[in-house]
């Protein structure tokens, strides 16, 4: 194993945390109705919990509203109720065909709400790059106390993975910063 090795499998690790970074901020609410809001929603289907988008379309008409059709109709009740149980602080209205779900605009409390919020999954996700930083460089130190590597190659190994550390910790705050800008404007 080299220290490229090392940096090599720590920049993926690195990359994923950062995706699902993104992946978590697409479900918190900034006032606007997206698809990404329904993501977390898992109806009961025939005593399976299913994902709501295998099993209707959703869509947003209106910057304020989301619309979801089922491709099974009798599910309409079932939906409903796992929209309600998901605590996303929508109130869905169903016409027998389709369930459409107005979102709110936020106030001041819950748009500071939001961004504790994402400030909170933003730390979290901080904190695993960090993880990821720690094994690696445990990697190389073992590495340099098997006399795999010299001090120097392991020095630069050390450098090498603080920066790829600097630099997904700076997306991750970017990310955090844009999203916050974006739930905190009316």
């Amino acid at each position: 194993m080299s220290v490229d090795t090392v940096t090599n499998t720590a920049k993926p690790k690195m990359d994923g945390v950062v995706e699902d970074f993104k992946r978590k901020l697409s479900n918190v609410r900034t006032g606007r109705a997206t698809v990404g809001l329904l993501d977390a929603v898992h109806v009961d289907y025939y005593g399976t919990p299913t994902p709501l988008a295998q099993m209707a379309s959703v869509a947003v008409p209106e910057p304020q509203m989301l619309t979801v059709q089922p491709w099974d109709a009798t599910q309409l009740g079932a939906i409903e109720k796992a929209i309600m149980a998901a605590n996303l602080g929508l109130t869905p209205s169903n016409d027998g065909k389709i369930i459409r779900l107005t979102v709110p605009a936020l106030n001041e409390e819950r748009r500071k709400q939001f961004a504790k919020q994402i400030n909170e999954i933003a730390e979290e996700h901080r904190v695993a790059v960090r993880n990821i930083r720690h094994s690696s460089n445990d990697a190389l130190k073992k590495m340099l106390k098997d006399k795999e590597v010299s001090e120097d190659e392991e020095r630069s190994g050390l450098d090498e993975v603080q920066k790829l550390t600097n630099a997904f910790i700076a997306k991750i705050d970017e990310l955090a910063k844009n999203k916050e800008h974006e739930v905190m404007s009316v």
